[in-house]
């Protein structure tokens, strides 16, 4: 990672590590200190608060595969949660800390375009339509957030995309962290959840695993729906020249550790590599 050192980290943090009080303030006091030693980008999720709004206004929730299937109404409840309340809850938890945080989505200045995603074949076989669901095109110059990285902010994004016309379309947060880090030619991708990385058919921890080994764990069935995601997620990263991925725990990691190699069998999660 040496040559990469002036590379950002990209993290990406599950919305479990937002909702209490006490993981947000660890997870914010992280970013700030990770940041004093690199460049960072944050991506951040949030399904289960997603999950309670939809419960509360009467739409039922449809997942694919850990992808969540997403209508029109459920694209304004994604919208409002994810770049209203999270991001916002974010930012401010990180500058309480002492960062400086620059809340944004991924529509913002074109910070990643999207597409409306191909019909999606499911693990079970099926073809199923995401709807307004977007996947990032080519290859995305982030001019904002290597701006912003350079005065020194800490851009925190929250998962929502738009088309070249300005279309509003609903982001899988491990597949735009994928390819945030890809486009910033990021020295490593961390994604941190509340589960102690890939775990194996006996329920342990894979310290180590290779794109080979993740892409026969979805095949077998062996990785849940959410960690299919997350695992193909990683796999394009590491294609896209990303040497570097991590899977871990957000409450038990020191983010301040994630800017240098950490050694394998060392960590609360997983090391994927090519």
């Amino acid at each position: 990672m040496s040559a990469r050192k002036n590379a950002p980290i990209v993290l990406k943090l599950g919305g479990e590590l937002l909702e209490k009080p006490e993981d947000l303030a660890r997870v914010a006091s992280g970013i700030t200190v990770l940041a004093q030693q690199a460049p960072v980008v944050v991506v951040h999720g949030g399904g289960r608060e997603i999950d309670a709004a939809l419960a509360a206004a009467g739409i039922s929730k449809v997942q694919v595969d850990g992808l969540r299937v997403t209508d029109l109404p459920t694209l304004d409840i994604v919208v409002t949660v994810l770049s209203g309340t999270l991001n916002t809850r974010l930012v401010s938890a990180v500058r309480r800390a002492g960062g400086r945080p620059v809340g944004l989505t991924g529509a913002d200045a074109d910070v990643v375009v999207v597409k409306p995603a191909a019909p999606f074949k499911a693990s079970s076989g099926a073809t199923i339509s995401l709807g307004f669901v977007g996947t990032p095109t080519g290859a995305t110059e982030p001019r904002l957030l290597t701006t912003l990285l350079k005065q020194g902010y800490v851009p925190v994004v929250a998962c929502v995309g738009a088309t070249k016309k300005g279309d509003l379309l609903n982001v899988n947060a491990d597949t735009l962290a994928q390819h945030l880090a890809v486009s910033l030619r990021a020295r490593r991708l961390v994604i941190a959840g509340g589960t102690s990385g890939v775990f194996d058919g006996a329920g342990a921890t894979i310290p180590v695993l290779t794109a080979a080994a993740a892409s026969r764990l979805i095949r077998q069935g062996t990785a849940n729906a959410g960690m299919v995601a997350k695992l193909q997620a990683c796999r394009a990263a590491l294609k896209g020249g990303v040497a570097d991925v991590l899977i871990v725990n957000g409450r038990l990691v020191p983010f301040g550790t994630l800017a240098a190699r950490t050694p394998a069998g060392e960590l609360a999660g997983t090391q994927v590599v090519a």
